[in-house]
């Protein structure tokens, strides 16, 4: 990588890192997931970064290979059973209540197909359009459509105390959570 692609990268990643790992935390779930996730997607883009930089905005072709890393490791990992050490009992804050939405979503996303997880993250969380997101997943804006649909149908079943929380106004197309 020539010095201007490598500080162009730099920049980009320092300016983007947090939205990425943001998208990458509610596709998997999981904080250290999400940061391998990331570093992995990073770590294939440098090397295709100057081709992708002179195309433009690059923030759809990393969402798509963030996706598609996310697809690849769910494939790999689908099925194994990670242990998970147990939290130490210390008493601290209740957080409790400024936590309970955030967790509903990540369960009732947890609970979703990883393509209808994607739609729902990318149209909702990342408030892209439907042809942006057929882009970034490589599929039809109808198929979109179909996933979105479905996803939230879904989320209307495995999720009722969820939806009684948020407004799925279908004006605006957005998901919003009331505080």
């Amino acid at each position: 990588m020539d010095v201007d692609a490598e500080e162009s990268f730099l920049a980009y990643v320092r300016e983007r890192v947090a939205a990425l790992s943001r998208i990458a935390y509610l596709l998997t779930g999981d904080r250290h997931l999400a940061e391998d996730l990331v570093q992995e997607t990073l770590l294939r883009v440098a090397g295709r970064w100057a081709r992708i930089a002179a195309g433009g905005d690059p923030d759809p072709y990393v969402r798509r290979a963030l996706y598609h890393q996310h697809v690849t490791a769910w494939r790999r990992h689908r099925g194994r059973t990670v242990p998970v050490a147990q939290p130490p009992d210390r008493p601290g804050p209740d957080d409790t209540d400024a936590v309970t939405g955030s967790v509903a979503v990540r369960a009732a996303l947890a609970r979703l197909a990883p393509k209808q997880r994607a739609v729902i993250v990318l149209r909702y969380f990342e408030d892209l359009t439907e042809a942006q997101t057929a882009d970034i997943l490589g599929c039809r804006v109808g198929t979109v459509k179909s996933n979105t649909r479905d996803a939230l149908a879904r989320l209307r079943t495995i999720a009722p105390a969820l939806l009684s929380d948020t407004d799925l106004r279908s004006d605006t197309d957005r998901l919003e959570v009331r505080g």
